[in-house]
This record gives C-alpha cells, sequence and structure tokens, in this order.
C-alpha cells in the first residue's frame, strides 16, 4: 500500500460527505415550493415510522403551494400531524382527499433562522471532511512507522490529503453559500 493508495481512498468518503450535503441542504425551505421539502418528515403509518415519500406521492401546482396525496386516504390526519410536528414552519390543511401546504413567505427572523441552519450543517459536515483527513494521515504516520513508505513520501501523501481537504471543504463552502443567497433573497 502506497500514499496514493490513502489519497485514494479518501477520495470517495470526502465525495460521500458533498453528497450528504446536497441532500441536506435540499430539505432547508426557502420562499419557494419544493417537494424535498418534505424529504425528512417521518409519518407514523401503523406504527411504523415511514417516510412521507413512501406513503404519499407530493407534488407541487404552484410556486407557493404542496400537494401531498396519500395512497392510503385513512392517513390524511396522521401525514398532516407529522408535517406539523416536522418544525417546518408550515400548516397543512386536508380536505378529505389530500393535503394542501401552502408555503408562507418567510420572515426575515425566519430567513437568518435557516441561514444559521445551513451554517450548522456546513460546519458538521466540514468536520467530517476534517476526520477523514485526521484518519488518513494516521495510517500515513503509521505507515512510516512501519517502515512501508519513506519519510519524502509521507509528506507527499499528508500534502496530497490536505489539497484533498482543501478542496472538499470549498465545495461545501460553496453550496452554504448558495443557499444562503438562495434563503436571504426575497
Amino acid at each position: 500500500m502506497s500514499e496514493k493508495d490513502v489519497s485514494n481512498e479518501a477520495r470517495p468518503r470526502m465525495e460521500a460527505v458533498i453528497e450528504d450535503v446536497k441532500r441536506k441542504l435540499a430539505t432547508v425551505r426557502t420562499g419557494r415550493a419544493v417537494v424535498s421539502l418534505l424529504d425528512n418528515v417521518m409519518v407514523e403509518y401503523y406504527g411504523t415510522p415511514t417516510p412521507l415519500s413512501q406513503m404519499a406521492s407530493v407534488h407541487v401546482p404552484e410556486p407557493q403551494m404542496l400537494t401531498v396525496q396519500p395512497w392510503d386516504q385513512t392517513q390524511l390526519g396522521a401525514i398532516e400531524k407529522a408535517i406539523r410536528a416536522a418544525d417546518l414552519g408550515l400548516n397543512p390543511s386536508n380536505d378529505g382527499k389530500l393535503v394542501r401546504i401552502p408555503i408562507p413567505a418567510l420572515t426575515e427572523e425566519r430567513r437568518k433562522q435557516l441561514a444559521k441552519q445551513v451554517h450548522d450543517i456546513a460546519e458538521e459536515h466540514r468536520t467530517a471532511i476534517r476526520n477523514i483527513r485526521r484518519d488518513s494521515n494516521d495510517r500515513l504516520k503509521k505507515m512510516l512507522k512501519d517502515k512501508t513508505i519513506s519519510e519524502d513520501n509521507e509528506r507527499d501523501g499528508l500534502d496530497d490529503i490536505q489539497k484533498l481537504t482543501n478542496t472538499y471543504i470549498g465545495k461545501i463552502d460553496e453550496l452554504m453559500k448558495t443557499k444562503e443567497i438562495e434563503i436571504m433573497s426575497v
């Protein structure tokens, strides 16, 4: 195993962190209706917490409205309750056939809360990237100690890992800034 193998193993792990950041940021509410807004909503379905997407279809009929059409009509009340409990600042109503969710305009205070939430998500994922860097660096140092690589190779490996870390943290910062601009624009 060489120092290149260590950085080649770190890359897909960091890529997975970026994918997770994208998924988490997609669930943060902006001023318009998006289906991914309800991705984290879990509904109590016959005693089992079930993702909303697995028991209903979600549509965006207009920019400020979401509709949820359950496959089992008896679950309308449970879906409505779960959306309220998800703390998204939404107030669903049901008409007996589907749940309508008007998306209210964001207040300045709510925008700031959401921006803070975006910062927290980004920081959590930056930490994950740094942990991957630490693991990779530890493996390189162990390889040097076991004399399977030279000091120069270890230094090169540490530099590669640091460059990777900087690149992926930069990607997280970019995603965070984009989402923040999206939230703050009226």
